[in-house]
């Protein structure tokens, strides 16, 4: 890997979709992601970071609420970070490693 311009390597990581979420991703359940090492304020990336990163750059369906509300994932939405619950790991606050796998699931069901 080539190291970036503001610093460090750049962070592979893996995101799913599960649960109907992959419908407003282009019907993909896994996408290979690329995130800089550090943000432009010397941060590294975050899931916080991350969410705008999918909503802004692989969402494909306009209907952002399905997926955001108020700058976090909607009630509903289960979000695991290799494999444990992401209240154990900080929530939208744990930093991002290269080859984490990140995983959001819907627990919303129409009826």
């Amino acid at each position: 890997m080539v190291e970036s311009s503001t610093g460090g390597y750049p962070i592979p990581i893996t995101v799913e979709f599960t649960g109907g979420l992959e419908l407003l991703f282009g019907n993909e359940r896994k996408h290979k992601v690329v995130l800089p090492a550090q943000l432009e304020d010397g941060s590294p990336p975050n899931i916080s970071y991350l969410l705008g990163y999918l909503v802004d750059n692989l969402m494909q369906d306009q209907r952002k609420d399905m997926f955001i509300m108020e700058d976090s994932v909607r009630p509903g939405v289960l979000v695991l970070i290799n494999d444990a619950d992401w209240e154990l790991e900080g929530e939208d606050a744990y930093e991002l490693q290269a080859g984490d796998t990140i995983v959001f699931v819907s627990t919303l069901h129409g009826g």
